[in-house]
């Protein structure tokens, strides 16, 4: 996300009716629903993570321990507990 200085792109009429709401300050303006990204759409992150819970799955299914693989990839051991139970669900 960017700012955009609404001189360069707002009609001077759209310009001052907005000025008289707000005159100097900062606004959000979402995007259209139609428009919108899920998470990690434009990162990666999202397939990134799948990945490794899938990795995390599938060692302590070879019998990695807990532990071992909370130490592995830096998360707690409540972490990979919660990935093992999702993927079970899933």
């Amino acid at each position: 996300m960017g700012y955009k200085n609404a001189n360069v792109f707002l009609p001077r009429q759209l310009l001052s009716a907005v000025q008289q709401y707000i005159d100097g300050e900062y606004i959000y303006i979402p995007r259209k629903e139609e428009d919108k990204k899920h998470w990690g759409a434009n990162t990666g992150i999202r397939q990134t993570l799948q990945l490794r819970n899938r990795e995390i799955v599938a060692k302590r299914q070879a019998g990695c321990s807990v532990q071992e693989l909370s130490e592995q990839y830096f998360l707690s051991a409540k972490a990979i507990y919660k990935i093992i139970n999702t993927a079970r669900k899933s």
